[in-house]
């Protein structure tokens, strides 16, 4: 019989010391090389300093790394520039802007070139009389597709000129340019634009083909590419005088053109018998005071991201210094339509000149007399359907008045009527190639000597 009370072996788990109450002495000692090896690391680590605790930068996310530094825009930087102009008139803007001190300009096709620092791509703005426009050169590559223009337009320095929070217009034209559309090619540079901007200032700008801040315009040949900013805005020959146009008028740049090649000289008399709302002598009355063109309006290069706004306005108050505050010759002009003067008065009031700087006064030039004994006539006169078919002895009676009683006047006419000449029965001086618009025109210089002119003259020259 078994004793229940009797103890018997158990199963037991003992408690292994804690750490704290296990003392140093107590530890396992090892012998050996192994424990050489230990302990040698343990001198060398006490030997070593502690290292410093240092926080973590926080990385910045993608879309706001910082911004690359903009190229500032160093005052002797020079820049190629192309100003076009009305055809015919390239040769007349290249001797304008020489004398200007623009000594490098030259003609090309439909404008001319040269190079200028920033302070004389405003001075062209302002006193140019025949640009219609200032294209600052900012890139130039050779294309052979379409996504050629969009890496050209990646690849340029946009953000020295205007940023994300501007708003944009990209125009293109081309001249015997291979690539299929325009307006395809149109899209990938504007594309290129806002990549550029995007990549740079994490955000693209608004399109406004109205009025953006920035203007850009692209132009291709057979196998180039070059890229423009225009300085000007709104084209140059809008002066911010003429609101009462009349009709078919002439652009200011033309009408200055028109001066500039009949060489009138500011102190002798100009006399525009079909002067119509005034251009032709409003321009006139500005050239002879030194009146900028662009004085009174706004340019585009304002709204650009280096524009200094104080230099500019001390360019302008010098300017507006330098205007004169009479003539030395009279200027007069006549037009058979009561409302045409009417608009030429008003036009004179919106120029900021005095109301009699220019005498305008309703009259027929088939028998107004000269208003000076010697002087330039310079006219814009009606042609195509401007001229009334009942009126078909006008050009026979306005020869007979000028051979009568303007004997020693220079005549300037500009036409599109080829056959002009033959009309007035007078041969032309010279004739000169122009466009008014889309009209191919002509401008006849005659110069009404006396008893040349008899009333049957001979054929005039063919172009």
């Amino acid at each position: 019989m078994t004793d229940t009370n009797k103890p018997g072996k158990t199963l037991t788990l003992k408690k292994k010391p804690s750490a704290s109450a296990t003392s140093d002495n107590a530890k396992r000692k090892r012998s050996g090389a192994r424990a050489r090896h230990v302990a040698q690391r343990e001198i060398e680590a006490q030997k070593r300093p502690a290292p410093s605790v240092s926080v973590p930068q926080q990385q910045p996310k993608p879309h706001k790394e910082a911004k690359p530094a903009r190229r500032p825009l160093r005052h002797a930087e020079r820049f190629p520039v192309f100003t076009p102009c009305p055809h015919g008139l390239e040769e007349a803007l290249a001797l304008e802007l020489q004398a200007l001190g623009f000594d490098d300009a030259i003609a090309s096709r439909a404008g001319c070139r040269l190079t200028t620092d920033w302070s004389g791509v405003q001075r062209l703005n302002l006193y140019s009389r025949l640009a219609t426009r200032v294209l600052v050169q900012v890139s130039q590559a050779s294309v052979q597709h379409e996504d050629d223009i969009l890496e050209l337009a990646r690849s340029t320095e946009w953000e020295r000129w205007f940023g994300a929070e501007q708003t944009l217009r990209v125009d293109t034209s081309a001249i015997r340019s291979p690539m299929k559309s325009l307006q395809y090619c149109n899209l990938r540079a504007k594309d290129g634009i806002c990549d550029r901007l995007r990549m740079r200032e994490g955000s693209r700008p608004d399109i406004d083909t109205v009025r953006p801040d920035a203007r850009v315009h692209l132009f291709l040949s057979e196998d180039t590419a070059t890229l423009y900013l225009d300085t000007s805005g709104e084209s140059l020959f809008k002066r911010g005088w003429r609101l009462d146009k009349g009709e078919a008028p002439i652009r200011e740049n033309l009408a200055a053109g028109l001066l500039a090649l009949a060489d009138w000289d500011p102190g002798e008399p100009l006399f525009d018998p079909f002067c119509g709302s005034g251009t032709i002598l409003i321009e006139a009355a500005w050239i002879a005071l030194g009146v900028p063109p662009g004085i009174w309006r706004p340019f585009g290069f304002e709204r650009l991201r280096n524009h200094d706004a104080r230099l500019w306005r001390d360019v302008k108050d010098d300017a507006r210094s330098r205007i004169a505050t009479g003539l030395d010759a009279p200027l007069v002009g006549v037009d058979i339509n009561p409302a045409a003067i009417d608009a030429a008065r008003q036009n004179v009031q919106r120029a900021r000149l005095a109301p009699d700087t220019i005498r305008f006064e309703t009259g027929d030039a088939r028998n107004y007399l000269p208003p000076a004994p010697t002087g330039w006539i310079v006219t814009n006169p009606p042609y195509g359907e401007r001229l009334a078919d009942n009126e078909p002895d006008l050009w026979a009676d306005w020869a007979q008045n000028l051979k009568r009683h303007f004997s020693g006047w220079q005549v300037h006419v500009i036409s599109s009527d080829l056959d002009l000449p033959q009309q007035l029965r007078l041969k032309p001086r010279r004739r000169r190639p122009l466009h008014n618009g889309p009209l191919e025109c002509r401008l006849f210089s005659f110069e009404m000597v006396e008893s040349s002119y008899r009333r049957n003259a001979p054929p005039t020259e063919k172009d």
